[in-house]
This record gives C-alpha cells, sequence and structure tokens, in this order.
C-alpha cells in the first residue's frame, strides 16, 4: 500500500469524523456516517492486497496469492451499511414528519 492510498483513507476518515460531529442536519450526518464507513472499507480492501499475486484458485504449482477474506468481509460489511443508512434516512423521516425539521437542535 503506498502513501497515496494512506493519504486518501486519512482524508475520507477526517472528512466524514468533521461532517458528524459538526453538523446539525440528521441527513448529512448519516451521508458522514457513509463516508467514514467507506474509508474503512477502502483501508481494509487495500490492506488484503498483495502486489504481484494471482486471483486465490488454487492450482498444482506454488504461487503467491491473495488472501481473499477480507474482501469478502468488506462487500459483507458494504450490505449492513446500506440496510444501515436506509434505516436512518427513514428514521429522519419520520422525525421531519413530526417535528417539521432535520435540525438537530430544533428537534429536541
Amino acid at each position: 500500500m503506498t502513501l497515496y492510498n494512506y493519504t486518501i483513507i486519512i482524508t475520507l476518515m477526517i472528512l466524514g469524523l468533521y461532517t458528524i460531529i459538526n453538523d446539525k442536519n440528521l441527513v448529512k450526518k448519516m451521508i458522514g456516517i457513509s463516508i467514514f464507513q467507506a474509508s474503512i472499507l477502502l483501508f481494509y480492501i487495500s490492506l488484503g492486497y498483495v502486489r504481484g499475486s494471482l486471483p486465490p484458485i488454487l492450482m498444482s504449482n506454488f504461487y503467491l496469492y491473495s488472501n481473499p477474506i477480507s474482501h469478502v468481509l468488506m462487500l459483507t460489511a458494504i450490505v449492513v451499511g446500506i440496510a444501515t443508512f436506509s434505516v436512518g434516512l427513514s428514521i429522519a423521516v419520520k422525525i421531519e414528519e413530526k417535528y417539521g425539521t432535520i435540525d438537530q437542535d430544533k428537534c429536541m
């Protein structure tokens, strides 16, 4: 993994965390959570990459293979993240229907 990858991942983490903490709009907070999750997914997927490796298909010869477990786990995390995002947005819609706003300070 190169310094360029680390820079992108850390930038996305900081951007997502800043959006979660600083913004009062509930929809923007959900977007910040998605950005933060994307940075974590990129980090784990890049950890599973091995330079010069082949796909993990068993053959008779010995080659350098990349481990597919991190990629499979991140695929599962993507599905869970999408489900969590949609539930969060539906809660934001219900809050907007009840209070007339999705601003965090005005709902309380």
